[in-house]
């Protein structure tokens, strides 16, 4: 979660918002760069499910074949070469798991399609296996889940191969008013692959770091606000950020019960929306999947439609058409093509009435995540038992875990009281009522399909005196405050650094965003692989 967007905005009173062969493969789009050669060598660079899929039937590679050549090039990249420092930690069962899912295929037992497929995690998720779950945080150092979170049940009963686990902003940005994105104590700092002393962004940096930079087939993140969006926009790849309560959110350590959410990040719509179809499901210990009943699926490609945007009305919040010129002359191409796929354009006014939140959003935030983290931590194997135990354990070994900042947002939230207190309560009736109202106001009053804008401005250099530097915009952000779905997809570069467009909606309105992401997608085929470039000017 973009933590401090909430902190600025608070001040500020704003917020700053069967296997296809008919559909685009991006292609790679590499400068030719000293020290690239890594990716462009690859034999998977730029792969995309449905042609790992032709390639295991065929009989030209197997699960366990791809899982190695992935394997070499997280060596040769992530921990080599630019020394990305996207993935955590690795699934010593990686090559097992593969090899079982081979002899399944070969039995004439296939899944689905992600039967095979290689896919690492957000170091916040559940795994009942050999691999922790530490948020990053050295204080959750052996931490090994008793079982799998929900979503990873579904994940591995949809034929998937748990790759390993991506590093991410410590605590999900929830420490820190001045905390770097893409760094945490036990992970270190992820690298922006397209520009390697820019922000990745975060919280889930390491798993938009990988996707982009050909680590994984996929991945999985998370979001509060922002943490799938903003790594998937400043990586230049796609995320889905679904309506809270789709996905199961048990066995994921939590900041906010009303805005988490976990979600999939790929290099193409089709790619994610495959991913998102195997994570669905209502689990019993997640109460908010009861109101998915009926309104979710577990084939999401079905919605792909190259003519998503025919007759569709577009809202375009009008403080976004003017800012960082490189992002405005991107937003305007977007805008044309939009048009020429047969959408009518409206221009909107939302985040005007989304000022008079206030403080209230981080009230809600401060309350959820020490109800949420005790919870989660009394139940874990982990050393500390509840988030004063954090805080004390980060204290007494401040060297090692609070190098660079420390954990004002920790002690602030464990010195509010519990989700009963007169103070939550008003808050969170503040921030529903007007995120939401405000939202479904202006759909209904335009009679709009959804709304769209820059995901963000151009990555910033990673600063670990002073944190990160958010560069305006976040059209997703009136999505995840109020608990909507919002897709990310590639919308072209500026000075080397990828920018997403970011298409909201009403809640469980992801087939329809989908489409709409689809079309985009197919339309302006901006996806263009990383190059791993030093330094930025």
């Amino acid at each position: 979660m973009k933590r401090r967007y909430f902190l600025r905005a608070a001040a500020l009173g704003t917020i700053a918002l069967p296997i296809s062969a008919n559909h685009f493969v991006p292609s790679i789009l590499l400068p030719n760069r000293p020290g690239d050669a890594g990716a462009k060598d690859f034999p998977l660079a730029e792969i995309t499910i449905d042609a790992l899929q032709q390639k295991m039937q065929s009989g030209a590679e197997t699960a366990e074949s791809i899982v190695k050549m992935y394997l070499k090039q997280i060596a040769a990249i992530d921990k080599k070469g630019p020394k990305l420092n996207a993935v955590i930690e690795l699934n010593p069962d990686a090559l097992l798991q593969a090899n079982a899912l081979d002899q399944e295929r070969k039995a004439g037992r296939l899944r689905g399609p992600m039967h095979g497929i290689p896919v690492l995690l957000k170091d916040n998720i559940d795994t009942g296996d050999k691999m922790m779950t530490t948020a990053g945080a050295l204080a959750l150092e052996g931490n090994y889940a008793a079982k799998d979170a929900f979503i990873i049940r579904q994940l591995r009963a949809a034929g998937a191969v748990i790759l390993g686990k991506t590093n991410l902003s410590e605590w999900a940005n929830f420490r820190s008013t001045r905390s770097s994105s893409g760094w945490s104590g036990r992970g270190g700092q992820t690298k922006n692959p397209y520009i390697l002393d820019r922000s990745p962004c975060g919280s889930s940096s390491g798993s938009g770091v990988a996707v982009a930079a050909n680590l994984c087939a996929v991945a999985v993140g998370t979001e509060t606000n922002g943490s799938i969006a903003c790594p998937s926009s400043i990586n230049g790849i796609v995320g889905i950020k679904p309506t809270v309560g789709l996905l199961s959110r048990s066995g994921i350590i939590p900041i906010s019960k009303t805005q988490d959410t976990a979600g999939p990040m790929a290099r193409t719509v089709r790619d994610a929306a495959i991913l998102l179809g195997a994570l669905t499901g209502i689990d019993p210990e997640d109460a908010a999947t009861a109101g998915s009943v009926g309104k979710s699926y577990t084939d999401y490609a079905k919605f792909l439609d190259t003519k998503g945007f025919q007759g569709k009305r577009i809202g375009i919040e009008k403080s976004f058409l003017k800012g960082h010129e490189g992002v405005d002359s991107l937003l305007q191409s977007a805008i044309i093509t939009l048009k020429s796929q047969g959408a009518t354009i409206v221009e909107v006014e939302l985040m005007d009435q989304l000022k008079g939140m206030g403080g209230a959003r981080y009230e809600v935030l401060l309350y959820e995540f020490k109800d949420g983290v005790n919870q989660y931590l009394a139940k874990a194997n982990a050393r500390v038992k509840s988030l004063q135990e954090v805080i004390t354990f980060n204290w007494q070994n401040e060297a090692r875990a609070m190098p660079h900042f420390k954990q004002e947002i920790l002690e602030a939230s464990n010195s509010k009281g519990d989700l009963q207190t007169k103070e939550y309560l008003e808050a969170l009736d503040t921030v529903l009522k007007t995120t939401r109202g405000a939202i479904d106001t202006i759909l209904r009053e335009n009679q709009l399909d959804a709304i769209a804008g820059p995901s963000n401005g151009p990555s910033w250099c990673v600063d670990h005196v002073n944190g990160d530097h958010f560069t305006g915009y976040g059209a997703y952000s009136p999505a995840a405050v109020a608990g909507y779905p919002s897709v990310v997809v590639p919308m072209g570069m500026v000075d080397g650094l990828p920018i997403g467009l970011t298409l909201f909606g009403p809640a469980y309105h992801e087939p329809q965003l989908i489409a709409m992401a689809y079309a985009y997608e197919q339309a302006s085929m901006k996806r263009a692989a990383p190059g791993f470039v030093a330094t930025g000017k």
